[in-house]
């Protein structure tokens, strides 16, 4: 395993942490899996308030000796936080659900619009600085979906040591993308990766054109080991991710990160990747190219981005991010479909001749569903 320093924090972590969201129904296995990582050189474990016994489970892996091996990585349940003392509360409650005196890494979770609302009004930032005082929590950051501009906004707004942000190879340009990642990781902060693999949709879904593509490339690896080396090449990401269902998947990935070196891509296998992604994006149902000829909407609808969603919603089969994304992001900043007034500029602008008010009245009704 390899290992790297975790911003500035002064904690050194393995490349590849243990997802636990997705932990196997037996619980028996489930701790056997959380073990089995610790003693082969995993020693980060990422779980949360709302990955329904995740914690529970993970706090009786970490028993007879094992705490002593892990980074261990929660999240506040921010949609349960009323007032400023909830923060505490369920802090607390975590503490004992993982049955452990103080969190590594304690995260605000899902900052996207309406959460980091909820930050700013009842005061999260100052709960952060008091739990790291109290020694309930050693070091401080938060995991986001949410726009470029909302991301950027939230990095600049506290002394954060780390954040978590979805990234893959067809969400380069996505939430907070790459350029999210170079911002965070040029403040000095630790960068975890999450959905590397859409959840495991881009290993469910792989068009037949890919397949051709991986198989007649010279250097032969599977699509799951690219998605994870095109990630861990990055200089600026620290930690990636994986919620693994089975001790076998956990062995395969763990082989994959045995050899996580930076700039690990040639040029070759940058230009792979990108035919692989344009496959994908050529099964798109709106015929988007995303070049924003369409900008600016005079009512601020972000044509661009809810196409985007509503393609990668039918494209992943309905995975749940994409519509959280529209609901918790973009209706709340006013950049929805619901904003269109059909009043047909876009229509003047677009080179592919899309009928953008129609589309974006189809792409409203799926993602809303």
């Amino acid at each position: 395993m390899q290992y790297v320093p975790y911003g500035k924090t002064g904690l050194t972590v393995s490349r590849f942490g243990l997802g636990c969201m997705r932990f196997p129904s037996s619980q028996k296995e489930a701790i056997a899996m959380v073990r089995y990582a610790l003693d082969n050189g995993v020693n980060y474990l990422d779980t949360a308030y709302i990955y329904g016994n995740s914690e529970v489970v993970t706090g009786k892996a970490l028993k007879d000796g094992y705490r002593e091996k892990a980074v261990l990585v929660t999240k506040s349940p921010m949609w349960k936080i009323k007032k400023h003392s909830d923060f505490e509360k369920y802090l607390d409650e975590q503490l004992t659900r993982l049955n452990v005196d103080y969190i590594d890494v304690y995260l605000l979770h899902n900052l996207g619009h309406d959460n980091w609302q909820r930050v700013q009004r009842y005061d999260g930032l100052t709960f952060l600085d008091k739990m790291v005082q109290k020694g309930k929590i050693k070091h401080k950051g938060f995991s986001f979906h949410g726009t470029l501009e909302s991301f950027k906004e939230i990095v600049d707004s506290f002394d954060w040591e780390m954040t978590q942000i979805q990234l893959n190879i067809l969400d380069d340009n996505y939430q907070a993308g790459i350029e999210g990642l170079k911002y965070a990781y040029n403040k000095g902060m630790a960068v975890v990766i999450m959905e590397p693999l859409r959840g495991g949709h881009l290993l469910n879904n792989v068009p037949d054109e890919v397949n051709k593509l991986i198989n007649e490339y010279h250097e032969r690896r599977p699509l799951v080991e690219w998605c994870f080396r095109w990630l861990y090449s990055m200089p600026e990401v620290t930690v990636v991710l994986s919620g693994t269902k089975t001790l076998e998947q956990l062995k395969q990935n763990m082989e994959i990160f045995s050899s996580a070196q930076y700039n690990a891509m040639s040029e070759s296998d940058l230009e792979l990747i990108k035919k692989i992604k344009a496959v994908y994006e050529s099964k798109n149902n709106i015929n988007c190219t995303g070049c924003e000829y369409c900008m600016p909407c005079p009512n601020g609808v972000s044509i661009p981005e809810v196409f985007r969603l509503y393609n990668s919603l039918n494209l992943m089969k309905s995975h749940w991010v994409d519509k959280e994304m529209y609901r918790d992001n973009l209706l709340p900043e006013k950049k929805g479909a619901d904003r269109c007034t059909e009043c047909g500029i876009c229509m003047s602008r677009c080179p592919q001749e899309i009928k953008i008010p129609d589309k974006l009245k189809q792409a409203h009704r799926q993602l809303m569903k």
